[in-house]
């Protein structure tokens, strides 16, 4: 799916893929999300996760859109502040699970979306006066003036917290991902997490990767 992107300071990394089979996490997906989060917790303090540089340019590019990245933290950090507090990754879905591995293995934050329940055009921009959705895990996430993707039917993810509308459920078939990477990122670290996701997703759930991307302004 084509995104485009209506404001400054991100790359967006994009993969879609079909004939998912959404289910609890494998013994071997388990094995492999134990081994990063442990080696995670044994390298970092939590003090030391925004620190990184990665988690350091996920910040700067928030405070460019007016964010407060300390009250609206960004999903990678988030996910990796619990992992090194030794709580691990949520355990979702085999699907969600590897989306979340990814992020605190880039920093990044990606979202991940049904594809079924998202309407083209798809833009990533900020948010309008009075918009907002029901997020996942929230209750209503009032997105003005925040980044967000929207689609025809309005927002439904961003790099903070993604929306009800189009969360991965067990009746999920297609799935579209993306990175949320700041501006000046490697294309080259961008692709091998994209590929990462292709992988993962192909092995943990059957997935067959329609299209990836790299999206700049």
């Amino acid at each position: 799916m084509n995104i485009a992107i209506e404001i400054s300071g991100v790359t967006l990394g994009e993969i879609t893929v079909e004939n998912v089979k959404v289910s609890s996490t494998t013994p071997e997906l388990f094995a492999e999300m134990d081994a990063i989060c442990e080696r995670s917790r044994r390298e970092l303090t939590v003090e030391g996760v925004a620190e990184l540089e990665s988690i350091s340019a996920v910040r700067r590019m928030f405070r460019a859109w007016g964010v407060d990245p300390a009250r609206y933290r960004p999903a990678s950090e988030a996910l990796l502040r619990r992992v090194v507090q030794g709580k691990g990754l949520y355990r979702v879905s085999n699907v969600v699970d590897i989306i979340n591995l990814g992020s605190i293995e880039t920093g990044w934050p990606y979202g991940t979306y049904d594809t079924a329940h998202v309407t083209p055009p798809i833009a990533f921009r900020l948010g309008a006066p009075g918009e907002t959705y029901e997020g996942i895990g929230r209750h209503v996430w009032h997105v003005e003036g925040r980044p967000v993707l929207a689609d025809a039917r309005g927002p439904f993810g961003s790099p903070v917290s993604d929306s009800t509308r189009t969360m991965i459920t067990e009746a999920t078939r297609g799935v579209l991902t993306t990175i949320f990477a700041p501006a000046g990122s490697s294309a080259a670290a961008i692709q091998q997490a994209l590929d990462r996701v292709g992988q993962r997703l192909a092995r943990f759930a059957g997935a067959q990767v329609t299209s990836t991307s790299i999206i700049q302004r």
